[in-house]
Formats: structure tokens, C-alpha cells, sequence
């Protein structure tokens, strides 16, 4: 199946050798839409609860935490490699639009290749239409790979969430 939609990659992570092969799906809304499946998965292994609003119109692509208490995420992948960078260039923006300010709280920047997850206060990519995720020393957002505390901790009342 697929119809030519994947192409296979290898990431850092995972099988035998520290490398796991994975399937790239190349549809860009497929790839959307499994990024966001990865993504519940992910927050799932770190004990946090997701939930997906009905429909994709909606500035925020689920929820995480309880009810009375959640944060809003916008998920977002990339596999485009920067030309004057090391990094990975994302695209913080939908249709070529700014996301308004309030739209979410967290950004969480799946980089495929890496196989890192990068978990960003929203008021960091606010005015954005891009960002570029690096792990390197000058990396901006490296101390948000794999941030899933932020997460963990916005559901009791810290890190923007909401009631």
C-alpha cells in the first residue's frame, strides 16, 4: 500500500546499532496527520493525556492535560534540512499565515531525521512563519528537544495553562 506516498529513512534512535529505519511519508497532510499520531504516542509514553478536536479548523492540533486544566499544541514536522545551517527549518505558520497570538501554547517540532521532538512555549515562535531546530551549540531551541516536563508541568497551572 501507499501508493508511492513513503520513502524509507534512518534516524539516530532506536534498533540495532542506535538506528531505526522508518517509512517518510511524503504526502505532506499524510505526513501532518502521522506526525500527530507520533506525537500522542510520545506525550502517551511520558504519561500525559491527548485529546483531538473534532475537525482541522482550529488553530491547535490537540490538547494535553485534564479537564479544567489543558494546554493547547500545535504539532508540527520537518525533514527539511537548512542550507546555511545544521539544522532543520520548520514552518511555524499555516497557509503561508501567521499564527495569531493565543492560538496555542506549545509548539512541539517533530525533525524527522533526528527523531527529536522539540516542545517550544508558543510565545517564542510568536510573528514566525519558520524556525530553525538545531541541536548544535548555537542551536536556539536546544533546550526544549524532548522537553515533555513543560508538558507535564502546564497541566497543574504552570507554563501557560489554561482553566
Amino acid at each position: 500500500g501507499g501508493g508511492g506516498l513513503c520513502r524509507r529513512a534512518i534516524s539516530k534512535h532506536g534498533a540495532p546499532g542506535g538506528r531505526r529505519l522508518k517509512l517518510i511519508i511524503n504526502h505532506n497532510p499524510r505526513r501532518g496527520e502521522w506526525a500527530e499520531a507520533v506525537f500522542a504516542a510520545r506525550a502517551a509514553e511520558h504519561g500525559l493525556a491527548v485529546s483531538k478536536p473534532m475537525g482541522d479548523s482550529g488553530s491547535f492540533d490537540c490538547v494535553v492535560g485534564r479537564p479544567g486544566k489543558f494546554v493547547a499544541v500545535q504539532v508540527k514536522c520537518t525533514m527539511a534540512q537548512s542550507v546555511n545551517s545544521n539544522g532543520y527549518i520548520c514552518s511555524v505558520s499555516h497557509n503561508n499565515q501567521r499564527y495569531r497570538a493565543g492560538a496555542f501554547d506549545f509548539l512541539a517540532a517533530y525533525v524527522i531525521p533526528e527523531d527529536a521532538w522539540y516542545i517550544v512555549p508558543a510565545e517564542l515562535t510568536r510573528g514566525l512563519r519558520t524556525v530553525c531546530l538545531s541541536s548544535g551549540d548555537a542551536g536556539k531551541y536546544r533546550e526544549y528537544i524532548e522537553a515533555w516536563h513543560l508538558l507535564q508541568e502546564a497541566p497543574d497551572g504552570r507554563g501557560g495553562a489554561r482553566e
